[in-house]
């Protein structure tokens, strides 16, 4: 590993995409944060001799819905864990002709539909983070990371699309046709429930934050094309998983041998200048 920033990588795996076998010399640790408990148990091992920490997003055994995630506990796990990145997968529908299924998009924007969710760290109920949070969201994900992921799914030879707009829906409903059509109006690409507000909170935290997105559908825009359903993403699923997998075994030795000072300098700087502090 180059000299610098310690590197220590986050995984926050989607539905169908939180194999725990990517990992070696695993050990689980239960912890619990000032938000509650995360989704489920902390995986910790290595990839490549890069120390990582995997979490299921939804638990391992899917018990949690979109809306009940507890994303500010989970974010909040990898920082006291020492993370300086966070590596995500999520399953998505694509709202473009050309983002086919079974297709990655390294996101780099996102429109937030949600309605139920906490959004921010600095809620005012935490002393460990007083004030208010106003983060910066031009560029909600981590460029110089988005690269790394770009160039690995290149080189392995995956059908992947170097920029897109999720938009994230409460769900766990899927989308009418008149919504789909409506995203699709305003310039979304794919579609999903989760990315709102882990990015947030990463940014919030300080993190390094990119997301690996595999379309599985066409949620329901498309004519003559059979509407989302949970059989059709889970089936592309299970056919498509190794695709991500294999984009994170390579990128994250590549990630571990590069230089963060800068980035993650840049990173913890912008939090410091967007927290307003209660007059005293």
């Amino acid at each position: 590993m180059a000299a610098g920033a310690a590197v220590k990588i986050g995984i926050i795996g989607g539905t169908g995409l939180d194999d725990p076998d990517i990992l070696e010399g695993r050990t689980e640790k239960y912890v619990d944060t000032p938000y509650g408990k995360p989704s489920d148990a902390l995986i910790l091992g290595k990839i490549k001799n890069v120390d990582c920490v995997l979490l299921a997003r939804h638990g391992r055994h899917h018990t949690i819905m979109p809306s009940n995630v507890n994303y500010r506990a989970n974010i909040w796990a990898l920082k006291e864990e020492n993370c300086s990145h966070v590596l995500v997968t999520t399953a998505c529908g694509s709202l473009r002709e050309e983002i086919q299924p079974g297709d990655l998009v390294i996101i780099d924007q996102f429109i937030d539909r949600t309605t139920k969710r906490h959004c921010t760290l600095y809620d005012g109920q935490h002393s460990s983070l007083p004030g208010v949070c106003h983060i910066p969201m031009a560029e909600p994900f981590c460029t110089k990371t988005r690269e790394v992921l770009i160039e690995t799914a290149k080189k392995l030879g995956l059908q992947c699309h170097s920029k897109g707009t999720m938009i994230t829906i409460e769900g766990p409903r899927f989308s009418s046709r008149a919504e789909s059509l409506m995203f699709r109006s305003w310039g979304a690409d794919v579609i999903n429930m989760t990315t709102v507000p882990e990015v947030i909170l990463a940014k919030e935290a300080g993190m390094s934050y990119a997301s690996i997105a595999m379309a599985t559908d066409y949620d329901c825009w498309k004519e003559h094309e059979e509407a989302v359903s949970v059989d059709k993403v889970l089936k592309t699923l299970k056919g498509n998983a190794n695709k991500a997998t294999s984009v994170l075994l390579t990128a994250i030795p590549q990630i571990g041998s590069m230089e963060w000072t800068d980035t993650l300098h840049t990173l913890k700087t912008t939090v410091q200048c967007s927290v307003l502090l209660p007059k005293q």
